[in-house]
């Protein structure tokens, strides 16, 4: 079984500790999505739930590009898919070639969308969202939607010589006092790697749409190679515990591995406490890439969705969606 690394080639820092998930295996399989909205990959997981039904929004690999697309559950192991929630932008808009990775926030009586835009795309087979992703904004009727896009609404964007130089990606958001925090995706580069720098930075604000001010330095440095955040706060110890993508190395980049880290304090991070939760020693189907996470609480344990493409591959596409679960109560390793 192949594991995350202890140590990788360019010295990007490793966890060294370990929160193991039981893994459930493949629940949701890309493929036969209404109009063909899967036909080539299911991945990049938000689930969420209201009045006691779940909700994935996934990106679906389609034949114009990838896009949200959403799935309904009562038991989180059977979904039924319901198609694009998203439409792609008009050319020149900053969504005009993918409109995907849908994080949704409820603050009581509005549904809100935070989605990752970009006008670039590889290859027009598989048409891999590229840089820069961008951080776009759509309001919901429900939690199903439907949702209209908000064009003139900027929550923040990507800005020269900032650790956010190349990606500003949504995360989860969490209400915080009188603010609203959001865990975004950051990149940038660095003159003596030729990879980028990946971590997560806080943005904030007191108006859901109206634009966030982005803190100066982020949660964790850029040489952590992490991205997309989904966070659980545990009462029975008053700790945070936010799970993120770690992006590892051997011939090439690919996501090896979810990884938490755990703080009692949101706004102070430190990058010793962290783990690994799920990788190729514990996940039942790919051994050696595991996509980003998305966790919710059912009963008396987390659910840890996440995406793969299945045994050696480290494929962008023909990925399905997986469930690991944790015990609660979560506490540190």
């Amino acid at each position: 079984m192949m594991h995350a690394h202890s140590h990788y080639p360019d010295g990007r820092p490793a966890a060294l500790k370990r929160m193991t998930a039981t893994d459930q295996g493949v629940v949701l399989r890309h493929g036969d999505g209404p109009g063909g909205c899967d036909q080539d990959g299911a991945r990049d997981v938000w689930v969420y739930v209201a009045d006691g039904v779940y909700y994935m929004h996934y990106d679906g690999a389609g034949p114009h590009g990838w896009l949200a697309c959403l799935a309904r559950s009562t038991d989180l192991a059977t979904w039924e898919k319901l198609g694009p929630v998203l439409t792609l932008g008009a050319p020149g808009d900053p969504d005009a070639k993918s409109a995907s990775y849908g994080v949704t926030y409820c603050d009581g009586g509005d549904w809100h969308m935070f989605y990752l835009g970009t006008p670039n795309v590889s290859d027009p087979i598989n048409r891999i969202p590229a840089f820069p992703y961008l951080t776009l904004k759509a309001r919901g009727a429900g939690p199903a939607g439907p949702w209209t896009k908000q064009p003139g609404v900027v929550p923040f964007t990507i800005k020269p010589e900032t650790y956010y130089s190349i990606t500003t990606s949504p995360g989860m958001v969490i209400q915080s006092g009188d603010e609203y925090l959001q865990f975004f995706s950051a990149t940038t580069t660095k003159t003596d790697s030729p990879y980028v720098q990946r971590t997560l930075g806080i943005a904030r604000t007191t108006d859901l749409d109206g634009a966030w001010r982005i803190d100066p330095s982020p949660i964790a440095p850029i040489e952590e190679q992490i991205e997309n955040a989904s966070l659980y706060y545990e009462p029975a110890n008053a700790t945070w515990f936010l799970f993120t993508n770690h992006i590892g190395l051997d011939d090439n980049e690919y996501t090896d591995a979810i990884w938490v880290y755990w703080s009692q304090d949101l706004n102070c991070w430190h990058p010793a406490d962290k783990a690994v939760v799920l990788d190729g020693a514990n996940c039942s189907w790919s051994r050696r890439c595991i996509g980003l996470p998305s966790v919710v609480q059912a009963d008396k344990r987390l659910a840890i969705f996440y995406d793969a493409p299945s045994g050696d591959s480290t494929s962008h596409m023909r990925r399905d969606v997986g469930l690991a679960w944790l015990d609660l109560p979560l506490t540190p390793p």
